[in-house]
């Protein structure tokens, strides 16, 4: 693309590629295959007659949304056969993201979860509706359904997200001082100082794909949580240290085991606790935070 930095093709899109990637993550939870459904995108873009093109935005959302429905019905069937509880694709973001309070709502890992429960039209409808703010016209021609159908399926996945969404956003400094205080109870392997931090109910939840050491199902209750933990980094016998970061717009932990990197830890706070934990360690969902941190993966 860049020996056609001045084509006007060119020009549109990548005016836009934020936008698409985005759109394609939120659809997908993947930002592998996001990049593969923006190739797609790009080349058929390039096919197309500008001339015939009122919206350029407009038309660039639909192709995606079109290649992401494609890509996430099969990634669906693979999803089935997947060993362990499934996270999404780590994704790392500036700080500013985490200051759009919807946007990094909408990215969380905790909403990510909540958009696998939706269809694949559901789910494309309510994030484009939802936190891109398209019209029921566009999403219609995205998705090939009717503006009224497009209304009906937008107020269905609205109904069942507000359903299991977590209860209240909290701000991304109080997320932090709580981050603080677990990485604290983390490195230094303190079963009271995470008691401490973690709420009654609070919900582990993670992704070794069947490759790295996780649970095969989500661990509930702060208890069995430490019990999990503290038995985990017992058996690896490693020294674990942690970097703050900024994943899926929110405030999380990079985790190194005796200085390599392990994983990608997000968390969910509510009341000044954390309700909910997402712990990433499957390598091939973190190639990507690797490559952008020049850290070598364990």
């Amino acid at each position: 693309m860049s020996d056609h930095a001045t084509d006007p093709a060119t020009e549109a899109f990548v005016a836009h590629r934020n936008l698409l990637f985005t759109v394609a993550y939120e659809v997908l939870g993947s930002a592998a295959d996001a990049e593969d459904v923006l190739q797609e995108t790009w080349l058929r873009w390039v096919e197309v007659d500008l001339a015939q093109v009122r919206d350029q935005r407009a038309y660039l959302v639909r192709i995606t949304t079109r290649q992401s429905l494609n890509r996430l019905r099969t990634m669906k069937r693979r999803r089935e056969a997947y060993v362990g509880p499934w996270l999404p694709e780590p994704l790392l973001t500036t700080p500013d993201v985490a200051e759009d309070v919807e946007l990094a709502e909408s990215l969380s890992m905790a909403m990510m979860l909540v958009l696998e429960r939706l269809s694949p039209t559901e789910r494309a409808v309510f994030v484009l509706r939802e936190v891109f703010e398209v019209s029921y016209d566009e999403i219609a021609e995205a998705v090939g359904k009717s503006p009224a159908a497009v209304r009906q399926i937008a107020h269905r996945a609205r109904r069942h997200v507000d359903a299991r969404r977590p209860r209240r956003v909290v701000s991304p400094s109080e997320t932090r001082a709580v981050l603080e205080s677990f990485q604290r109870a983390l490195e230094t392997g303190d079963p009271q100082g995470l008691l401490d931090i973690l709420a009654p109910e609070v919900v582990l939840v993670s992704d070794g794909g069947g490759v790295k050491r996780a649970a095969l199902r989500p661990v509930i209750g702060a208890e069995k949580v430490v019990r999990f933990y503290l038995g985990t980094s017992g058996k690896t016998g490693g020294t674990i240290t942690c970097d703050p970061t900024v994943v899926n717009g929110n405030p999380a932990l990079l985790v190194r085991l005796d200085g390599e990197f392990d994983g990608i830890m997000a968390i969910h706070v509510e009341d000044a606790r954390i309700t909910g934990l997402y712990y990433v360690r499957n390598p091939e969902k973190l190639n990507r935070v690797a490559s952008e941190t020049s850290l070598t993966l364990r």
